[in-house]
């Protein structure tokens, strides 16, 4: 059985899962950070702040911003499991694009109810990853630790595999289905190439795969780890 449903607001919410996302790393969410992640302004975030803080949903990180406390966490997970569960049923049994499902996700992870959420679960076979190789939190509110490199940072010769990848945007992810840069896939970071630059090269499938130059931008959004991990 899931934790019962709390009445928390849409923008209550929306604010949880901004900062977890933020801090998941276990870094304080600056409210500039915050005030990007939801496209509001500055002044709006201060006055969401101080009503959470005062809910007792997150603290104040002296000179770095906030955190959520450990009832604002339980409740973040929630909605994170709504909306990675909402994304999978999308994909999985209605046929949207692993392009598409996020935008969905964010409108109906409010207005879903946990028992929907949890014969969606349920229908699926209660999948641990989402269509993009995000964890999905248990109902019990646990969820895979998730402090991943991205293919960005890789040294060249490393022999990675794709965990998961950035969902927020539709455009870079049809362009890495496109090339083959999805959860699961092996790649070979070319050895004999500079560590900077505007674009890395790479063997897609390993060391005899295809060869693909990446966008480091795009590479940012892909999170790896040792192929044989």
């Amino acid at each position: 059985m899931s934790p019962a449903r709390s009445s928390l607001s849409r923008s209550v919410e929306d604010y949880l899962k901004a900062i977890y996302g933020l801090s998941e790393r276990g870094e304080a969410a600056s409210t500039s950070a915050v005030a990007e992640a939801l496209a509001v302004q500055p002044a709006s975030v201060t006055g969401m702040v101080k009503k959470l803080a005062e809910s007792g949903l997150l603290e104040h990180v002296p000179y770095r911003g906030v955190r959520l406390t450990e009832r604002g966490t339980r409740e973040a997970l929630q909605v994170l499991r709504r909306h990675r569960i909402i994304e999978t049923y999308l994909c999985e049994r209605l046929g949207y694009a692993w392009e598409d499902v996020h935008e969905e996700a964010e409108r109906l992870e409010h207005a879903a109810s946990d028992r929907l959420v949890e014969e969606m679960a349920r229908a699926l076979h209660f999948p641990s990853h989402d269509p993009h190789g995000a964890p999905i939190p248990t109902p019990a509110g646990e969820i895979e630790v998730t402090d991943f490199a991205t293919l960005a940072d890789a040294a060249p010769g490393s022999e990675l595999r794709v965990r998961a990848v950035r969902d927020e945007d539709p455009l870079g992810l049809r362009s890495l289905e496109a090339t083959g840069l999805t959860p699961g896939v092996h790649v070979l970071v070319e050895p004999g190439q500079p560590e900077t630059g505007e674009e890395i090269r790479v063997r897609v499938g390993g060391a005899g795969g295809a060869r693909l130059t990446v966008r480091r931008d795009l590479a940012s959004r892909i999170f790896v780890v040792p192929a044989g991990g």
